[in-house]
């Protein structure tokens, strides 16, 4: 690559230190040399963000699951200490940047948020860093659960160019079972706004909808025109609501299947298997997208409706009644 445009890579950390240390060894030892490196602790309750700075000072270790089969992808370990910032969420001023990185040549930005307001919020706090500082031309929203090969995002941002993209995700293989796929992309079903991943390369052209969140490069472009992730998802739904505007406001979206991205999925939300909190979340923001994208109506309520008769066949008898209690204070056409 002649010119290597800067990249700055956003992790999103809540209560899952261990696994971003895991990722930030990875992105160390990636092939693609013009990047920097941001960390915004979503108001963690573990202490992460001092388990964070302790890696980088040296004094804390990458905990590998006792079932993984990359920890080559990260050994060896970088050297110790690396240069870094700690700010809190209101101190991304360019003022304040300058002032506090006059000295230091490409340091790893640490952010501490004060709230946990969301992904799309945790992640528009390292955007709002990158356009303060004005100096890139992609955004890569990285899940802090991955580890990537050390060609991912060269060969990301190449494809990206090469294709003129907006949004453009990676090719994403199961952490704990490397030979098998998770998805390339997703696909949006228009009648009932129900979301499957694409799991055949083949099917990339005619199912593609949408980038999933693990891997998501962002051209300057797009956010220039139409802004920051929306916030009022909380969680599911931002990503693909951010790519059914990109792809309004006249931008293409593809996946580059030779970027390669190994995804713990399930362990940023917390579980693999969804809690009753999550499981509405679903559900509310099904409903926020279709009604917003897709029009709402009959679709809508008839794929509400199996997902009620899905919760009382597993006798999920409180979930379905929190689901019932409400869409009955919603409008669905």
């Amino acid at each position: 690559m002649q010119y290597m445009s800067k990249v700055y890579i956003i992790l999103l950390n809540y209560n899952g230190w261990k696994d971003t240390l895991e990722c930030l060894e990875s992105i160390l030892k990636n092939d693609y040399t013009n990047y920097q490196i941001i960390v915004v602790d979503n108001n963690s309750l573990d202490n992460s963000m001092n388990y964070i700075i302790n890696w980088a000072k040296g004094s804390e270790d990458v905990i590998y699951s006792d079932d993984s089969e990359l920890k080559y992808l990260t050994q060896p370990l970088s050297k110790k200490p690396l240069k870094y910032i700690l700010y809190a969420n209101n101190e991304i001023q360019l003022c304040k940047i300058k002032e506090r990185e006059e000295n230091l040549d490409n340091p790893i930005i640490f952010i501490q948020s004060d709230e946990n307001a969301g992904f799309a919020a945790g992640n528009n706090i390292g955007i709002k860093y990158a356009l303060e500082k004005n100096d890139f031309e992609y955004i890569w929203l990285l899940n802090n659960d991955t580890v990537m090969l050390n060609n991912s995002l060269s060969s990301l941002v190449m494809f990206a160019r090469a294709n003129n993209l907006g949004l453009t995700g990676s090719k994403l293989i199961n952490y704990y079972e490397p030979s098998v796929v998770q998805a390339y992309g997703g696909h949006i079903n228009k009648f009932f706004g129900t979301s499957t991943h694409i799991l055949k390369e083949e099917d990339i052209t005619s199912k593609l909808d949408y980038i999933v969140g693990a891997s998501f490069l962002i051209d300057k472009s797009v956010i220039n025109k139409i802004g920051l992730l929306p916030e009022d998802y909380f969680l599911f739904y931002e990503e693909t609501d951010y790519c059914f505007k990109t792809r309004n406001a006249g931008f293409k979206i593809d996946v580059d299947v030779n970027s390669i991205i190994y995804h713990k999925e399930g362990i940023s939300t917390g579980s693999k298997t969804p809690s009753k909190m999550m499981d509405l979340l679903q559900i509310r923001n099904r409903i926020k997208f279709h009604k917003k994208y897709l029009g709402g109506g009959m679709g809508l309520f008839f794929s509400l409706g199996l997902v009620l008769f899905n919760r009382l066949k597993r006798l999920q008898f409180d979930r379905a009644f929190a689901i019932l209690k409400y869409i009955i204070t919603i409008p669905l056409l």
